[in-house]
């Protein structure tokens, strides 16, 4: 993917060079049918079309931008209730993730959206302890993490 991302920067600079335009236009003229070039030619690189990437990157932002606003609302409707009914609870989930950085990604997206924490990450690094502040449904609350976090994880690395 890198070498792709270089190949792409390298003509867009070959663009702006040739056309004897030096402006950032000219550039981003160049960087744009440097990707058409390069999707005409993905078949001959080893990795898949790194846009698909950036397109996989992008959806895991918008996963999870859509996941903080959802648990705010959920935390600012516990913090504003006059009787508190929580039900905290710890669960542990089984990923199906395997390298080290998609775990560490995983975990991450989980602590930061309000109300869930990763507590600890077993030995294999296949099971994640997560505290939840108030918790339903647990067989739930793992298929809704598998089916944003996870999901969206495992088509940005393959």
């Amino acid at each position: 993917m890198a070498f792709q991302i270089l190949l792409n920067f390298i003509l867009g600079f070959l663009w702006m060079f040739l056309s004897n335009d030096y402006s950032s236009l000219a550039f981003a003229k160049g960087y744009f049918f440097g990707i058409l070039i390069l999707f005409v030619l993905r078949r001959f690189f080893q990795h898949r079309f790194y846009f698909y990437n950036v397109i996989a990157i992008i959806k895991l932002l918008y996963i999870f931008l859509v996941e903080l606003v959802k648990s705010n609302i959920s935390v600012l409707k516990v913090i504003l209730s006059p009787k508190l009914n929580l039900r905290p609870g710890i669960f542990a989930l089984e990923t199906e993730l395997e390298k080290e950085w998609e775990i560490t990604i995983l975990s991450n997206l989980i602590t930061l959206t309000p109300g869930t924490l990763v507590l600890e990450v077993s030995e294999d690094n296949k099971t994640l302890y997560i505290h939840a502040m108030d918790i339903d449904d647990v067989e739930q609350a793992k298929l809704d993490i598998k089916n944003t976090f996870e999901k969206a994880i495992k088509e940005v690395s393959r």
